[in-house]
């Protein structure tokens, strides 16, 4: 499709409020986009779900005269527009609970679809989580598979910078539109995906600021793309922790890298040990429990 075609689906991520399982509940009853555009408030009012509220937000008309600016944004800065029922759209994200019904994508979308495994950990990471991030996403890139992360500080940089040691292949995902990249001192990593055959992308709309509310729906995306995860530094609580319950809902296998017991932030990670996640110290045990690239077990 060309852009101007997908403006409704555009305008359905404008919508405030609405969210992925509503807009899935609505383009299972009525199939197409442009067919909820024309509904009514009262008519949207029948739909499971959809509160007086919400219908309200549908229908607001001001919404609607936002879409042609988006529309013109995104074609001025090579921004695609992959749908739900599109066929580049990830087939690992489209069987998880509630998959985003739209990617906004900036660079090689054709990667979205290729194994793929996911390097997370703390924001605060220590010189050994920082070599361990670099170390996994350097030799695993180098073997093919595609290093997904969000782009933060700490750990999530680090993979994305292991991945362009080796010149390879890597996915950002971001909890903000993609006007931006937050944080704004990561600006050269995220061009340096681009450069490499890599991409970026959101399900947020331009526009959309790094609210603190995003990143955990950001984080089910981040498991949801990747064949497996592997979690370098974690603390008890956090939003790494958030990510590995999405991953095991989502039928994902969990590698942890084992962290000094002293540390605050190997508490996560060597509790996941202790229940049963698989702990992985080289590369080679990652590629042999996903029988990738000729290893298997």
């Amino acid at each position: 499709m060309i852009i101007e075609e997908k403006a409704y689906w555009v305008w359905l991520t404008l919508i405030q409020n609405l969210g992925s399982r509503r807009i899935i509940n609505l383009l299972n009853k009525y199939k197409k986009p442009e067919r909820i555009w024309n509904l009514t408030k009262e008519q949207l009012m029948y739909v499971d779900g959809i509160g007086e509220k919400i219908a309200e937000n549908i229908t607001n008309n001001e919404i609607k005269k936002c879409v042609n600016y988006h529309l013109k944004y995104i074609k001025q800065h090579n921004i695609k527009i992959i749908t739900i029922n599109d066929k580049l759209y990830p087939k690992l994200l489209k069987d998880i609970y509630d998959p985003p019904v739209v990617l906004y994508v900036l660079g090689n979308e054709k990667i979205l679809n290729d194994v793929s495994i996911a390097i997370i950990g703390c924001r605060e990471c220590t010189k050994y989580g920082e070599n361990m991030a670099k170390y996994f996403a350097y030799n695993l890139s180098k073997r093919g598979v595609n290093v997904v992360s969000g782009l933060a500080k700490g750990i999530d940089s680090y993979a994305h910078i292991g991945t362009i040691y080796a010149k390879s292949k890597t996915i950002a995902v971001l909890g903000n539109g993609l006007d931006m990249i937050y944080p704004k001192e990561n600006e050269i990593i995220a061009n340096k995906i681009i450069e490499l055959g890599g991409c970026i992308l959101s399900e947020y709309p331009i526009g959309t600021k790094p609210e603190k509310v995003n990143f955990p729906a950001r984080n089910r995306i981040i498991s949801g793309l990747s064949n497996g995860i592997i979690v370098v530094e974690a603390k008890k609580k956090s939003g790494t922790m958030i990510t590995v319950d999405f991953a095991l809902e989502q039928g994902r296998d969990v590698f942890v890298v084992p962290g000094n017991i002293t540390s605050l932030n190997s508490v996560g990670t060597n509790e996941l040990i202790r229940q049963g996640a698989t702990l992985v110290t080289n590369y080679e045990q990652v590629l042999e429990e996903m029988l990738i690239d000729g290893y298997s077990k």
